[in-house]
Order: structure tokens, then sequence, then C-alpha cells
């Protein structure tokens, strides 16, 4: 996809409820192919740390929507979970914000980094994340460029995931039915293959979406998780060529994900 340049951004790390300004300057400005309905990616999580796996699923997303759909991807956005997640292993969000914004950075021409929903104090459900993005993109900013010049067309807002997540929506009473029919039935997913997912039982469990669920096939299987990093790191074994190095640099100046490092949870650091 191709990009408009937009204003200078304000640096999401650095942003506060008080001051904060939803992110489009990566944002296509006007839609390049007037048959296809414009798209936008969110993927939501704890990136704690980000890794190439997850800057790879937009990538493996954009070529899934231009070959086998009728979606033209005009935006891309990491969305960190809150602090108030509490999951362990989780760095704090100003950290993991940051992770992604010198990730998306250096890597990307395309991507961009949220971090309204790392800013609540309060756990934000995926459903209202997603509502957030709705808002912002076709109402804030009325949607985008019509390839006409002319008019303007509303934006498709769509989750992206790995398929571990999917696996989670299909398990009773994990997800509220509400929020499922909210994201599955208004929003749709775009779910990336990881291998220890059944994808057939899990979308089995969520065939009354079925047509809003696109799985994505991995051509060249990586399985690198944060998890593994984390574990990685606090056995002091190199992550090289495994995230990206700015993303390796900042975890080395903060001394995350190490014994009595700052991200360390008390309960890591009793394992």
């Amino acid at each position: 996809m191709t990009t408009a340049a937009g204003p200078a951004p304000q640096a999401a790390s650095t942003m506060t409820l008080d001051n904060y300004r939803f992110p489009s300057h990566r944002l296509l400005r006007q839609q390049n192919h007037p048959d296809r309905i414009p798209l936008v990616l969110v993927a939501c999580g704890s990136f704690s740390p980000i890794t190439y796996l997850h800057l790879r699923m937009f990538e493996m997303a954009n070529d899934y929507a231009r070959i086998n759909t009728q979606y033209e991807v005009v935006g891309g956005y990491l969305s960190p979970v809150s602090d108030a997640y509490k999951k362990v292993g989780l760095a704090e969000s100003r950290h993991r914000v940051r992770m992604c914004e010198v990730a998306v950075d250096e890597t990307s021409n395309w991507l961009m980094v949220d971090p309204w929903e790392a800013l609540q104090p309060d756990y934000m459900p995926t459903a209202k994340v997603l509502d957030h993005f709705e808002y912002e993109i076709n109402h804030a900013l009325n949607g985008i460029l019509a390839a006409d010049g002319e008019t303007r067309k509303p934006v498709k807002i769509m989750l992206l995931a790995g398929a571990d997540l999917i696996g989670t929506m299909s398990t009773p009473g994990v997800w509220a039915e509400k929020d499922l029919d909210h994201i599955l039935g208004n929003f749709g997913a775009m779910i990336v293959e990881r291998s220890g997912t059944d994808m057939d039982e899990a979308l089995a469990n969520l065939k009354q979406w079925e047509d809003n669920i696109h799985v994505i096939t991995q051509i060249i299987q990586n399985d690198v998780s944060s998890t593994k990093i984390r574990l990685f790191l606090k056995r002091n074994m190199s992550i090289e060529y495994l995230i990206p190095a700015p993303v390796i640099r900042y975890i080395e100046e903060n001394g995350l994900y190490k014994e009595g490092g700052e991200a360390m949870s008390k309960q890591q650091a009793a394992n």
C-alpha cells in the first residue's frame, strides 16, 4: 500500500489521557482502488515485547486482503493493552507503547501505534477498543477520500489476531456473547494460523460469524512469541534477529524482563 504523508505526529509514548490525539499520520488519505472497500487492521495485545511475528501479521493480512478479498488496506494499528490487564510478564504500558513505536518507526512505512487503550485506568474490552477506532476514523475523520477525489467513504475496521485468540473466542464462558457478536458480527476478524491451535474446532464453535472471519495461512511458519522472548532474556540468551533491533536496544537500556528488572513481576521473580 502507498501511504500519504501527514503532519508530524506526537509520539504515542508521550501522550496522556489529557493530551491524547488519535494518530493518523500514516493513514491513507485517498483510496487507490475505487472498486474496493477501505480497510483498517487493528491488532490488540500485550506486545510485551513486540516481535517480528506481530509485525509480519500485518503484512500477511495486507497480502491476503489484496489477493482474496475486495478490501484495500489503508492503515494498520497496534493497540497495546493497559496495565490494568494484570498479566504475568506485562511490562509497564509506557515501555510497551514505546517498544511498539520504535519497532514501527524503523521497520514500517504504514503501521501506527495508538496508545488510547494503554492509557486507560481500567481494562478495556476489545469490543470497546474497536468502537474507539470506528469513532476516530469514521466519525472524527469522516472516513477517507474515495478514489474519485470528491466523495468520502467509510472505512471497515477489522480485528487482526493470532489463532490463539480465536481459540479463546470459541471456548464457552471466556468471552461475553454480546462482545463476540459485536466484534465478529459488526467488525470481523483476520486470524493468522499458529501451530498448536485447532482452527477447524475453533471455527466450528463460531459458525454464525464464519463469513466475517478470514483465516490466513502462514506459508513460512513463525512461532516466535513474546513469552519465548521473555524466557530467553530471563536465561540471558540472545534474542538477536527474533525481534527488531531498536526494541532489543530499548529492552537493554531499560533493564526489562530480567531478574530484578523493572518489568519483572514478583510472581516471575519467584519462578
